[in-house]
């Protein structure tokens, strides 16, 4: 099922801030946890606008690494704390609005 690119900017960033928040991580990493998590699909290119506009705003700090496969050098996000503070802010947003569509939703499903 496909999801509305609406939809998915304003969830991309805390799903991203989150999967940072367990551990530094690079871009191609982000997208696999992603796709494991049953995320819906995300194209590489809606990714790097994604991480630097985080970098951007002070929620993850970068460092250049080099590749343990001997590829080129990567650059891994680490959460910081502004991060871990914008992203406690999204979880309570989240619950909350998760929330009151779940109530909804049920209101809908008995009244048919």
């Amino acid at each position: 099922m496909s999801v509305s690119n609406q939809m998915m900017k304003g969830l991309l960033d805390g799903a991203i801030l989150g999967l940072i928040a367990q551990g530094e991580t690079y871009g191609y990493e982000i997208l696999e946890k992603l796709k494991e998590k049953d995320f819906p699909e995300i194209s590489d290119g809606s990714i790097y606008p994604v991480l630097l506009r985080l970098s951007r705003k002070g929620y993850v700090s970068t460092q250049t690494k080099k590749s343990d496969t001997g590829g080129p050098k990567r650059k891994y996000y680490s959460i910081t704390e502004s991060g871990l503070h914008e992203l406690e802010i999204f979880r309570s947003r989240w619950t909350y609005l998760n929330k009151g569509m779940n109530n909804l939703m049920r209101s809908v499903e008995n009244a048919e």
